[in-house]
C-alpha cells in the first residue's frame, strides 16, 4: 500500500520540541476559536469519510461496511463532541475566610499519545480531540502496522487551520519512538492504549519523571447469560461481541458464562449465529469479519486453541490473508489458559455456572476489568450483578461498550483513568487552586 519513513529517537525529540514551541500560542487561543477549529476538523474528516474508511479497511483488514465506515463516523462525532468543551471547562468558587478561592483547569502542555493497531484512527481521536480541546499540544505515535490514517489526520488538521506544531505524528517502533516520548522531560502526560504488558512498561518509565498517565489496557471480558435471558437475542448478538474486528478488541466478551440449565440450547443457537457470519474481503460490502492483522498475530491466536475442546468453528476463505476462523472452546473451567489470557483474536470460551453467586465469582476471577455484558430479564438481578462485577463498562442485554458521550475505562489491570465523555477532560488538565485575599 505505502512506504512510511521509520522515525527514530531524534525524530521523536524533534516532534516534542515542535509541540513545546507551539504550546504557548495554542494555549492562548480563545475557547471559541479553539471550538471552531475542532468543528472544522470534524467537517474535513466527514468530507473525506469514504476515502478514510477505505484506507482504514485496507491497512487494518477491517470490513468496510461492518467496521471502517462506522469508525470514521465516530471520529467525526468525537471532534464535534469535544468542540463543545473549550467554552464549558468550568472552575469553582469555594467559600473561605478572608477572601475568594477559585479553581481552574489548566492544560498540561505537551502530551504524548500512543495508540494501537486495532482501531487506529478512532482511538487516536478519542485522545486527540479532548487533548486539543483542553489546550494541549500533541505528539501522536500510531502503531507501526497501521500509521496511514493518523498521518492523514495530521494533514487534514493542518488544512483545517490547526497551527503548525500543535499536532505532530511520529511513526516508528514502540520500543524506540514510543519509549523516547515517555522518557522526554518536556512531555507532561502520556495516554496509551494497548496491552497490559506494555502499559506496565510505560508506567515504569513515566514514574521516573512523575508523568501523569492514562492507560487503557487489556481485557478478558465476561458475557453472563442467565437462564431467564432472551436466549435467541443473546446468542444472535454473541458473535459480534467476540468476533467483531476479528476478535482484536480489548472489549471482546471472550468469556461467555452460561447458566448450566440452558447451556446446550444456547450453544445450538450460538452455533447457528457463528455459521451465518460472512468472513472475507474487507472491501466486500457483505463482509462481517476480515483477517487478522499479521502472521505473528495469527500464530499467537492459534496457540490457544486445543482442538479437542472446539465446540463451534466458522469458515474462512481460501487464498491470501491472515485468516483465522471464529472458534468457540468449551465447556471450560475459568482456570484454563484460554479463559485467563487475552487472546486478541476470534476465539471465545464458554464456561458454565450454576447460580448468580458463582457467575459473579467467575466474572471477577481475572486480572482484568474492562467491559462485559449481563443477559437477564430480571431487572433487580441485572443491577445486583452489574454492581457486583468489578468492571469499568458494563451493558445489560446489550454488547455495547463505547459511546463518545460516556466514560470508558477499566478496573484492575485493565487500566487507569477514563476516556470519552466529559470525564476525559479531567485527564488532560491539571486542577489549579487560587486564593485571593479581600482583607
Amino acid at each position: 500500500m505505502a512506504e512510511v519513513p521509520e522515525a527514530g529517537i531524534d525524530d521523536a525529540d524533534a516532534a516534542v520540541a515542535r509541540a513545546k514551541a507551539a504550546f504557548p500560542a495554542w494555549r492562548a487561543v480563545s475557547p471559541g476559536d479553539r471550538a471552531r477549529l475542532l468543528l472544522r476538523i470534524a467537517d474535513a474528516v466527514e468530507e473525506r469519510h469514504e476515502e478514510l474508511a477505505r484506507l482504514e479497511a485496507r491497512n487494518a483488514g477491517k470490513p468496510i461496511a461492518a467496521n471502517a465506515r462506522g469508525e470514521i463516523s465516530t471520529v467525526v462525532n468525537t471532534f464535534r463532541y469535544y468542540a463543545g468543551a473549550p467554552e464549558r471547562m468550568l472552575g469553582e468558587t469555594i467559600p473561605v475566610d478572608g477572601g475568594v478561592d477559585m479553581t481552574f483547569r489548566e492544560p498540561y502542555g505537551v502530551v504524548g499519545l500512543i495508540v494501537p493497531w486495532n482501531f487506529p484512527l478512532a482511538i487516536s481521536c478519542w485522545k486527540v480531540a479532548p487533548a486539543l480541546a483542553a489546550g494541549n499540544t500533541i505528539v501522536l505515535k500510531p502503531a507501526e502496522l497501521t500509521p496511514l490514517t493518523a498521518l492523514e489526520l495530521e494533514r487534514i488538521a493542518l488544512e483545517a487551520g490547526l497551527p503548525e506544531g500543535v499536532l505532530n505524528v511520529v511513526v516508528g517502533p514502540g520500543r524506540v519512538v514510543g519509549e523516547r516520548i515517555v522518557e522526554n522531560q518536556d512531555v507532561s502526560k502520556i495516554a496509551f492504549t494497548g496491552s497490559t504488558l506494555v502499559g506496565r512498561r510505560i508506567a515504569e518509565i513515566a514514574a521516573r519523571t512523575i508523568k501523569r498517565v492514562t492507560l487503557e489496557l487489556g481485557g478478558k471480558s465476561a458475557s453472563v447469560v442467565f437462564a431467564d435471558a432472551d436466549l435467541e437475542r443473546a446468542a444472535a448478538m454473541a458473535p459480534f461481541a467476540v468476533f467483531d474486528n476479528a476478535g482484536q478488541d480489548c472489549c471482546a466478551r471472550s468469556r461467555i458464562l452460561v447458566e448450566r440449565s440452558v447451556l446446550e440450547r444456547f450453544l445450538a443457537l450460538f452455533e447457528s449465529a457463528v455459521k451465518a457470519m460472512r468472513v472475507g474481503d474487507p472491501l466486500d460490502e457483505e463482509t462481517q469479519m476480515g483477517p487478522l492483522i499479521s502472521a505473528a498475530q495469527r500464530e499467537k491466536v492459534a496457540s490457544y486453541v486445543d482442538e479437542t475442546r472446539v465446540v463451534i468453528r466458522g469458515e474462512v476463505p481460501a487464498g491470501p490473508g491472515f485468516w483465522f476462523p471464529a472458534t468457540v472452546l468449551g465447556p471450560l473451567s475459568n482456570d484454563d489458559r484460554a479463559a485467563r489470557e487475552e487472546i486478541f483474536g476470534p476465539v471465545a470460551v464458554v464456561i458454565p455456572f450454576d447460580d448468580e453467586g458463582e457467575a459473579v465469582r467467575i466474572a471477577n476471577d481475572t486480572i482484568y476489568g474492562l467491559s462485559g455484558s449481563i443477559w437477564t430479564e430480571n431487572g433487580a438481578r441485572a443491577l445486583r450483578v452489574a454492581r457486583a462485577i468489578d468492571t469499568g463498562t458494563l451493558s445489560i442485554n446489550s454488547n455495547s461498550s463505547v459511546r463518545v458521550t460516556t466514560p470508558f475505562g477499566g478496573f484492575k489491570q485493565s487500566g487507569i483513568g477514563r476516556e470519552l465523555g466529559p470525564h476525559a477532560l479531567d485527564h488532560y488538565t491539571e486542577l489549579k487552586n487560587v486564593f485571593m485575599s479581600t482583607t
